[in-house]
């Protein structure tokens, strides 16, 4: 899928006529198909989707307001032969990101044991600098670089402990909001249409 081809295709808001509510991504292919990976060999409603027609569908969920519903409007070029294509399409596109959810969610939770194993290695680490230090000065007290010596040991302490302060403050928390917002992507609401479409609205270009 071209960027190009996906740039030309906005979100746009429904009208309250429409019966449906919240924001709605309107997507026009040619087929299907033309949303997943090719190359993955799983069944449809097993399958991944397109990394640049998820990531399209990423950066448009966020920014669509949390309190509002998100509906995705699929035109399709074709007449679908089959009655079940709405809802096939509908199944695999939840499934794929609540996949993504429960991935992440492991993700996260393997962080944070990283993270405490780190803060218990580090915080021995520390005690056995700040151990050496005090012994180092008390030694090297009559000696200009005993301070020194005793900073540079408690300093390389403190050093073992970024990691861990990197896991608790910064990193596992914006992984867990991928996986709510992979969360309430799985809960999208999915429409097909089958029709044909203009040129120029079309993602054939980009999706083979």
């Amino acid at each position: 899928m071209s960027a190009d081809a996906l740039k030309s295709v906005e979100p746009q808001a429904l009208p309250p006529s429409s019966g449906q509510g919240g924001n709605t991504l309107e997507l026009y292919l040619g087929d299907t198909r033309q949303l997943f990976n090719s190359m993955d060999p799983a069944p449809f409603h097993k399958r991944d989707l397109d990394p640049k027609a998820a990531d399209y569908i990423l950066d448009w969920a966020r920014e669509v307001p949390p309190a509002q519903t998100l509906s995705l409007l699929v035109h399709l070029g074709q007449r679908s032969g089959d009655a079940d294509a709405a809802q096939m399409l509908r199944g695999a596109i939840h499934d794929y990101f609540a996949r993504r959810a429960v991935t992440t969610r492991k993700k996260v939770r393997q962080l944070l044991r990283t993270g405490r194993i780190s803060l218990l290695i580090g915080l021995a680490f520390m005690g056995l600098m700040m151990v050496l230090g005090e012994a180092a000065y008390t030694h090297f007290k009559h000696i200009g670089y005993a301070t020194l010596l005793k900073e540079s040991l408690v300093i390389g302490g403190w050093v073992a402990l970024w990691r861990p302060a990197e896991i608790f403050l910064h990193e596992w928390w914006p992984m867990l909001a991928e996986a709510r917002l992979f969360d309430r992507i799985s809960r999208i609401q999915v429409q097909l249409k089958s029709e044909p479409i203009g040129e120029g609205k079309a993602l054939e270009a980009g999706l083979a």
